[in-house]
């Protein structure tokens, strides 16, 4: 019997213990798309997190992507996967097998949870009136059915928290004419993440976190406040893909949630490592007036 590899688990269990007592009962949303999607074995490892979170008392809530299967599905069809900004355009037909392939994705992570012996329920943004759209513009064009979050129907998620359920939310919403419009994942999940008020947001990306440079390894940042973050914004540090996320992470600052994350989806067991360990892995962006303790907390 290795009698110091068992002493380093009860070591890892006592460090875990202050961070567990201080979220017991608190919300987190789950971004989760990427590669960490793609992959089926990092699937696996990302549901076991999140259940995990569950079973010692957090309560979390998943907003899932599908960008890489909505592609794949769409070049099926033989039609090109355009984007602008960012953003896809959705034409009629690429919408309905945005919602086919969200949906699969859904109830996919709905098992996973499930055979893990937790309860889940998956739910589009439809469902319920959950998420409420305007039609969205890019830079004043016009791509199609992408829609900008106006409303969160908080009671759904609140209401299946209650009852003990996992939440699994799909992208996609309705607007005032009752028209399906596709939602990007990271804007979906800040929205709910502001109106459930949730304690942490973690956006599981294919990048290990934030970077001052991104050419340069050593510039990684592994706590910044909401200010320091909208600083590198406005300097025009940050470009790309994590413009418009960094964005949604410091608006989800600003509108009450306590921290967000930004981690490495890739890294099995990334989620634990940074909620539950002091260093943590990614990086964390944090409100102002939490700068002075910087902890991992």
């Amino acid at each position: 019997m290795d009698m110091e590899k068992i002493m380093k688990k009860a070591e890892v269990l006592i460090e875990a213990l202050p961070y567990i007592q201080k979220f017991n009962r608190k919300i987190i949303v789950v971004k989760y798309g990427g590669s960490a999607m793609s992959n089926e074995e990092l699937q696996k490892n990302v549901i076991k997190d999140v259940t995990l979170l569950k079973l010692v008392g957090f309560k979390p809530i998943i907003v899932h992507g599908g960008g890489k299967e909505i592609s794949r599905w769409v070049e099926k069809t033989g039609k090109e996967a355009k984007f602008v900004n960012g953003l896809r355009v959705t034409d009629a037909e690429t919408m309905e097998i945005a919602e086919m392939v969200l949906g699969k994705v859904n109830k996919r992570l709905v098992t996973m949870v499930e055979e893990l012996g937790v309860k889940a329920v998956g739910i589009s943004g439809k469902d319920g009136k959950l998420l409420k759209v305007d039609k969205k513009y890019s830079s004043g064009e016009d791509i199609g059915f992408v829609g900008d979050v106006k409303e969160v129907n908080a009671k759904i998620l609140y209401d299946l928290l209650e009852n003990d359920y996992l939440p699994i939310v799909a992208p996609i919403g309705l607007d005032d004419n009752f028209d399906t419009y596709n939602i990007n994942a990271d804007d979906a999940a800040c929205a709910i993440a502001k109106a459930v008020g949730a304690d942490k947001l973690v956006f599981l990306t294919d990048i290990e976190g934030l970077y001052k440079d991104i050419n340069d390894k050593s510039s990684f940042i592994s706590r910044i406040t909401a200010s320091e973050a909208d600083e590198l914004i406005s300097d025009g540090f940050i470009g790309g893909g994590m413009l418009p996320k960094l964005n949604n992470c410091t608006s989800a600052i600003k509108n009450g949630v306590n921290r967000v994350h930004i981690l490495d989806g890739r890294i099995r067991h990334c989620l634990l490592l940074e909620i539950f360990t002091n260093e943590g892995i990614g990086t964390a962006i944090i409100k102002d007036e939490d700068k002075a303790s910087m902890s991992g907390v």
